[in-house]
């Protein structure tokens, strides 16, 4: 069996839930009969094995499938896990036509559950760990990644006001922001002392790009945060919207094209596996919104710090217990290694050493 298939199968599916992440499920049952449209038990839960952020359920009934998600149990870092945003962006562009699962209900009621959460439809395709697609024919592949590029650069053309998501964040200065928030959030859940990450701390307020568009960013697009068509190679729901918010779309497309320089495409023969190169990427996407790729060293930079920040708050959450996945152990492993790279991308982008 090819290591993507295996990949695939270690993370996606259901398993029983973990003692950990249990509810009274009676209590819920009864909170979906009042609140989700059409639902009728008896309900049987199941938790999703991928994922280490917000804990994810498949919640079967006869007649179709939800998916909930809610917030972890426990201690939390300061605006993390908002799940009721989550909801929101993905209820307004659902009514946009955007491939989205469908928005039901929220519950901000911690007595239900135990914990914020939401309830949206199970959305039954393809999901894709690995980026070379193993186990895909060669001819898809490239459509594959041609529906993934477009469906963000659909995202990035919307009006947020015009949508309902006006208010969803602040409009101006997003880079600024965002290394502001990851910071505090480093230092927050910080376990060591990382002198790359003291140099980017420093660095990137300095030296942050202009912002020239303000859309609606995912915040976390990759491969394996959609679903496609079990037999099409188009996308038909963006999953995890935790990081949305209103920003630079450029800082989303950036950490898109990081995929060709982390483990994943890094090195592989695109061609032969009939996979657009980065440049091939870029213009895919500058076809729908009329864009060029900046220089891409800063933004490297900046979003393997902002990987670098995510990463130090899985790895408070093993420290105290509130990881979702047992998997999350390895993300301090990466964590070193990450914050050179990111500083070495810092250092093509003109920081002094």
């Amino acid at each position: 069996m090819a290591d993507g298939v295996k990949k695939d199968e270690e993370f996606s599916g259901t398993k029983p839930v973990e003692e950990r992440h249990r509810f009274d499920e009676a209590k819920l049952a009864a909170w979906m009969a009042e609140h989700v449209e059409g639902y009728a038990g008896p309900l049987t839960v199941l938790q999703f094995k991928g994922g280490q952020s917000n804990p994810t359920y498949r919640l079967n009934t006869p007649a179709r499938s939800y998916v909930l998600r809610r917030k972890p149990f426990g201690k939390l870092l300061p605006s993390a896990h908002a799940v009721d945003r989550e909801f929101r962006v993905i209820a307004a562009l659902g009514k946009q036509g955007f491939p989205v699962a469908k928005a039901y209900a929220l519950c901000n009621d911690d007595n239900v559950i135990g914990a914020a959460f939401y309830i949206m439809s199970m959305e039954e395709g393809r999901v894709f760990w690995d980026p070379t697609l193993p186990h895909v024919a060669a001819p898809e592949r490239r459509a594959i990644f041609t529906s993934k590029i477009e469906t963000l650069a659909k995202l990035h053309s919307y009006d947020p006001a015009a949508i309902g998501l006006g208010e969803f964040g602040k409009p101006g200065n997003y880079f600024a922001r965002q290394v502001d928030r990851w910071t505090k959030q480093y230092r927050a859940s910080e376990t060591e002392h990382l002198p790359e990450m003291e140099k980017l701390i420093e660095w990137l307020p300095r030296t942050l790009p202009a912002q020239q568009r303000v859309s609606i960013v995912h915040g976390d697009y990759r491969l394996d945060n959609m679903i496609f068509h079990a037999t099409e190679p188009r996308v038909i729901a963006v999953l995890d919207w935790e990081l949305s918010t209103l920003g630079d779309p450029m800082a989303d497309f950036t950490y898109l094209l990081m995929q060709w320089i982390m483990p994943g495409l890094d090195g592989v023969d695109l061609k032969a596996l009939n996979i657009p190169t980065m440049e091939e990427a870029a213009a895919i996407y500058g076809g729908v919104t009329g864009t060029s790729l900046p220089d891409l060293n800063w933004y490297f930079a900046y979003n393997l710090f902002r990987l670098a920040g995510i990463l130090q708050g899985i790895i408070g959450r093993i420290r105290d217990g509130t990881a979702a996945n047992d998997k999350a152990i390895e993300s301090v492993k990466r964590m070193v290694p990450m914050t050179k790279q990111a500083w070495a991308y810092a250092q093509k982008a003109g920081a002094a050493s």
